[in-house]
């Protein structure tokens, strides 16, 4: 019976979708990238029908070739993926968020970062762009640090601990002398923060960028992201101090507006 099945669904689909398909699989197994000979060579299809698929991918910022001639996967497939709901939680987060973004954003003049965690790492799954001078630009489908930064810490305060060491395990880069790379000491600071409620960033990711961070929990207590709000080094104490307690407000405003 299953096989009748397939046969049918098989006669309504379109082949070339299919092969781009192809295309994009292969590409996500090579971080290196691929070349139209290899990706001709590993799927067995006509080097003409790959380059159409690739000219046309390109054309849509689904792949780019870099100088040496290979394939990787685009960034718009990053900004694509910042509308799945998270691993946590089938609610679309981002759509459920961003309004309660665009209000912070508006409120405060900076810009605004809503961040999920998932085996990738760390992605930037909704944001909003702030109206105040020297306001940071931030954008969905962003690839964050998993050590450094407000939301990446906070995030990881939240994993189960088995979850956290394999992180932990892996090599931590240090991006600024701010970067903590110990991983013991990072324990010691992912335990303040989950005790606190909230993380602060002091120029951990890039020297001239501070920014706060508290969590988005489902209604049953369960942290599905990250609010967070960037902003640049030097910020008075009490614009620093607004800061902090609207993001905390806000990601409670938005955890109230999630399912349980």
């Amino acid at each position: 019976m299953s096989d009748i099945t397939d046969d049918a669904g098989s006669k309504h689909t379109i082949p070339v979708i299919d092969r781009m398909m192809e295309v994009l699989g292969e590409l996500a197994h090579h971080d290196s990238g691929q070349t139209i000979r290899e990706l001709t060579e590993t799927l067995r299809l006509p080097r003409t029908t790959i380059y159409r698929i690739l000219n046309s991918l390109q054309q849509h910022n689904m792949v780019r070739r870099d100088e040496g001639g290979a394939y990787h996967l685009g960034r718009r497939l990053l900004s694509l993926a910042s509308h799945v709901a998270s691993r946590a939680s089938e609610v679309d987060l981002a759509a459920t968020a961003q309004p309660f973004l665009d209000r912070l954003a508006v409120e405060l003049g900076e810009g605004i970062k809503l961040s999920v965690i998932d085996q990738d790492g760390i992605l930037v799954l909704a944001a909003a762009q702030g109206r105040r001078e020297y306001a940071l630009t931030v954008a969905p489908g962003q690839r964050m640090p998993i050590h450094a930064g407000a939301a990446s810490k906070l995030l990881l305060a939240h994993l189960p601990p088995e979850e956290l060491e394999l992180w932990l395990a892996k090599p931590l880069i240090a991006y600024t002398g701010k970067t903590v790379t110990d991983p013991k000491r990072l324990r010691t600071e992912l335990a303040k923060i989950k005790r606190l409620g909230w993380a602060q960033d002091k120029g951990e990711n890039a020297p001239s960028i501070h920014a706060f961070a508290a969590p988005i929990l489902t209604g049953g207590g369960k942290m599905v992201g990250a609010l967070s709000v960037p902003f640049l080094a030097g910020a008075e104490a009490s614009r620093m101090e607004e800061i902090r307690m609207a993001a905390i407000d806000m990601a409670k405003t938005i955890s109230q507006a999630m399912p349980g």
